[in-house]
């Protein structure tokens, strides 16, 4: 059984700081493209960032430069360092992870807002 379990949204002020994780479990974590994705009420669920098994990066361009992905293929964890937050990054995050197939977690909720 394939899970993806997030943690680490909340509230915070524009300008704070977040971390998200996401442990993986059921699958062969090194063999899979890691990502985070995003969603707004009645909008799509859209890539904020994600990172292959060999460890490049990508980013939509409106995180680069404050977000950072990375991975620890020991922990089966994907992590997104989040800094200067700006309200429209509220959205709820999901980790998603890619190989033969897409799996998905729950999401948790990002706030940001004073």
């Amino acid at each position: 059984q394939v899970q993806l379990v997030e943690s680490g949204g909340g509230l915070v002020q524009p300008g704070g700081s977040l971390r998200l994780s996401c442990v993986a479990s059921g699958i062969d974590f090194s063999r899979y493209a890691m990502g985070w994705y995003r969603q707004t009420p009645g909008k799509q669920r859209t890539l904020v960032a994600e990172i292959t098994s060999g460890d490049s990066t990508s980013y939509t361009t409106s995180v680069k430069g404050r977000f950072t992905i990375s991975r620890d293929n020991a922990k089966n964890t994907v992590s997104l360092q989040m800094n200067t937050l700006k309200p429209e990054d509220t959205a709820v995050y999901y980790c998603t992870a890619l190989w033969a197939r897409r799996y998905w977690g729950q999401g948790t909720q990002v706030t940001v807002s004073s």
